[in-house]
């Protein structure tokens, strides 16, 4: 009986280290599907908010398109077909890009 108590101390040992391994796996799947793309698109996001010039034609997260007339440190004028707005440079969509057919009034 004294030997069965040993043998099932044992295995309580080596359950915590298979469980310390099996955290470790979920956190790197977690990181490299979740947690690592996402740094990713906010970097791609971030240089091309950087990189914004006077000429661009682009789309705010509001759905406004629009030219880029000025950049300042944190925001940037368009040109839109019924005026000029300013808007801070973080409400520049990085995944919209305006086309010249969405800037001209259709007058039918």
């Amino acid at each position: 009986m004294l030997f069965n108590i040993l043998l099932q101390a044992e295995a309580a040992g080596e359950s915590d280290f298979s469980f310390i391994i099996l955290l470790g796996g979920m956190f790197l799947i977690m990181y490299f599907f979740m947690i690592r793309p996402q740094m990713k698109r906010q970097k791609e996001a971030k240089t091309f908010r950087d990189e914004i010039s006077k000429g661009d034609k682009v789309v705010t997260i509001g759905g406004l398109h629009g030219k880029v007339i000025s950049v300042s440190d944190l925001t940037v004028m368009l040109e839109l077909e019924s005026g000029k707005a300013r808007v801070d440079k973080t409400a520049v969509s990085p995944t919209g890009n305006a086309d010249e057919q969405d800037l001209q009034q259709k007058n039918v």
